[in-house]
């Protein structure tokens, strides 16, 4: 009995090519930020570097992140960290998604759940729609939206649950503005708005995702360049990210390659140790297989040649 080959599972990703080795296939990259090109404290020299000599080659990049915030703000962070400007086209953040789909609702009078002084997306909305929206209490809100978790020490997560069980009750809405689970920041980790969204949708509540790995962020994206590089094959687009459940699967669901970042928030999954620990081969095998989204190539971080 002849036996068939099984196909089912994708080929293992390339492994130890910088950027360099990928370019040519591609003429636009849609690169994560955060775990890619800084990690909240630092610019990682190399990965700018990376992206700076593809678009030297001709090629385009946006930066695309589930900040919730403005991309000016974006912008604003990377010049605060020393990061050069000249290694980017564009910025699509989740928080102009979430500024644009609250003006499109006309601004109703928001309960806002995130970290005081995070509103800058609320001046945005105002911005973009008929009026700022008011931020108000729960019974008085027609839209919720998810910026972020309090770093306050002591809260926790479950803290947020009697504020989500009273927006489940009124039917509202819930705009997540960062699908993120967790951020890597320095060498911690911190829960984003997308663990508050989880646990209101578990209550029943219907959340709409701003981000990735949801369409409305890519969509964004490629509007951004359009007037530079229009129309242009999604084989011919390459994600870059260090996140599975966001870059990667965003990637897959859209159709582009991907290159995954293994030092990112799955390092110690991946790597193990120390931090500076290399990757652990059979670790990312094994991670792969367990996941549909399958990346064309990964590295542990983001450098032109290795």
């Amino acid at each position: 009995m002849t036996s068939t080959p099984d196909t089912s599972r994708a080929a293992p990703p390339q492994l130890d090519q910088g950027l360099r080795a990928l370019a040519e296939a591609y003429d636009l990259i849609l690169c994560d930020v955060w775990g890619v090109v800084h990690n909240g404290v630092a610019y990682h020299r190399a990965a700018v570097d990376a992206l700076r000599r593809f678009r030297r080659g001709g090629g385009t990049v946006v930066l695309i992140t589930n900040a919730p915030a403005p991309a000016k703000n974006v912008i604003g962070r990377l010049a605060t960290l020393g990061a050069p400007q000249d290694f980017y086209d564009a910025v699509a953040t989740s928080g102009d998604v979430t500024a644009t789909l609250i003006a499109e609702a006309g601004c109703p009078p928001v309960y806002n759940i995130g970290p005081a002084g995070e509103l800058d997306l609320y001046q945005e909305a105002a911005r973009l729609g008929p009026r700022a929206p008011d931020l108000v209490d729960v019974a008085a809100a027609g839209l919720a939206v998810a910026i972020g978790v309090s770093q306050d020490p002591g809260v926790q997560l479950e803290d947020y649950d009697a504020s989500l069980r009273a927006l489940q009750v009124r039917g509202l809405v819930m705009i997540c503005a960062n699908p993120d689970i967790v951020v890597e920041v320095g060498d911690r980790m911190e829960y984003c708005a997308g663990a508050i969204a989880e646990r209101y949708e578990a209550m029943g509540g219907t959340v709409i995702q701003a981000g990735k790995p949801f369409p409305a962020i890519y969509e964004r994206a490629l509007r951004l360049v359009r007037d530079k590089i229009a129309d242009v094959p999604r084989h011919r687009i390459l994600a870059i990210g260090d996140a599975m459940h966001t870059d990667m699967q965003g990637a897959h669901d859209q159709g582009f390659d991907a290159l995954f970042i293994t030092s990112g928030i799955h390092w110690a999954e991946l790597h193990g140790g120390e931090r500076g620990s290399p990757l652990d081969r059979a670790a990312l095998r094994q991670f792969l297989d367990a996941r549909t989204a399958k990346p064309i190539a990964a590295m542990s971080a983001l450098a032109w040649e290795i």
